[in-house]
Formats: C-alpha cells, sequence, structure tokens
C-alpha cells in the first residue's frame, strides 16, 4: 500500500477553509470539488494511456489517449458524492458505480447497503473518493468488494486521513494488492469516537446538511 500526501500551497489552502467550522455547506461543497481536482490531477499520474495520431492545423502530430478499459470512478455514499462531480469532470471518459456504505457510531464497523457496480473489473483501473480515511474500516471492506471483482488496481481518494486507518490499509494489503491513496493531509489521531483529529468534523453533514 502506497499514501501520497501532496505538497502544494492552494491544497494546504482550500483544505483549511474547509476545516473551519465557520464553513457553510454551500462553501463546502465548492472547496470539496476544487480540492478534488488537485488530488485527482495527483492521484491520476498512473492512468494508462496509448498513443494517437492526430492531425493539427500545421500537421500530423503523436499524442495520447486513455487506453481501454475505461477507469471506473467509485464514490462512497453518501459524504462521498461531494468529491464525484471534481473525479468525473478531471475524467470525463470513466465509468461510474456507487457503493452505499454506512459505519455504526457504536461499534465503528461498516457495512454495505447498496451497490452499483460493473459485475466484471478484471483490468480496471479503480479511483474510489470518500472524505475520511478514519478507521479504515468503510474503505477495506470497499476495496475488497473492488478487488474480489477482478480491478487491476485501486487508489483511494480522501480529503483528510488518520495514522490509525492507514496502518490498517498496510496491514491489509501490504504484499497482497495494488493499493494507493491520495490524501490532502495525515492528521493527528482518532478521537474515543472514532472522528479524525483536527479533521473536518463529519463530511457528509457538512456537504448536505443533518438529516
Amino acid at each position: 500500500m502506497e499514501l501520497h500526501v501532496p505538497d502544494h500551497p492552494l491544497i494546504d489552502h482550500k483544505l483549511t477553509v474547509l476545516r473551519d467550522e465557520r464553513t457553510d455547506s454551500a462553501r463546502f461543497r465548492l472547496l470539496t470539488e476544487e480540492l478534488v481536482y488537485l488530488l485527482a490531477y495527483e492521484a491520476t499520474r498512473g492512468l494508462r494511456v496509448s498513443p494517437k495520431e492526430i492531425t493539427t492545423p500545421v500537421g500530423p502530430t503523436t499524442g495520447v489517449e486513455i487506453s481501454g478499459p475505461r477507469p471506473v470512478v467509485v464514490p462512497i455514499l453518501r459524504a462521498g458524492l461531494g468529491m464525484f462531480e471534481g473525479m468525473i469532470r478531471m475524467i470525463p471518459t470513466a465509468e461510474v458505480g456507487f457503493l452505499g456504505m454506512v459505519r455504526d457510531e457504536e461499534t465503528l464497523e461498516a457495512s454495505t447497503y447498496a451497490e452499483r457496480l460493473p459485475t466484471d473489473l478484471t483490468d480496471r483501473q479503480v479511483y474510489v473518493v470518500d472524505p475520511m480515511l478514519a478507521t479504515g474500516g468503510t474503505l477495506i471492506l470497499a476495496i475488497d468488494y473492488l478487488l474480489a471483482r477482478g480491478a487491476h488496481d485501486v487508489t483511494a481518494i480522501c480529503l483528510v486521513s488518520a495514522p490509525e486507518g492507514v496502518k490498517a490499509l498496510e496491514e491489509r494489503y501490504d504484499g497482497i494488492a495494488n493499493v494507493t491513496v491520495y490524501t490532502a493531509a495525515l492528521d493527528e489521531k482518532l478521537n474515543e469516537h472514532g472522528y479524525i483529529v483536527p479533521g473536518l468534523g463529519d463530511a457528509g453533514d457538512r456537504l448536505y446538511g443533518v438529516v
């Protein structure tokens, strides 16, 4: 398992505003999308491409295009929806799947309540988006699900992560599967309720309000 924390002043600035408890939902959604643009730029460096012959207004040249099979973007509902638009704008030809997952706030165990994915993900590059990597339980459940369907490699894009969650993924996938995590920040720790500190609160609530 590989962890990447891009060092960029725009990422740091936008994350700081996201963390601020005074940031309202409308601005939180906008900044989340902008932050995902920056993280996706870094996370897609390994996107497979193939040569393509084209002709410009002044002559022929060889460029590249995204290779098949098409990559797949998978937001984890509901908070991952806030990151979906940023990803699909960066990779408009990607297919889209959805995983509905929820964490029990007492046991901190994750479970799946809905899924909409291709049956066969053989040789596909999959990008999972979820704002928080806390205990790692939700992301591990999602990645296991994708690998079981044949995904070639899985890249997770998170806004903030906790050391406990990163360690859980390392213990699960090192030497077993090609899993990479891109995150805007590796925070201090989890508190007694399983929330990331300093974190940014409940991402779903801050994106969409309490429902």
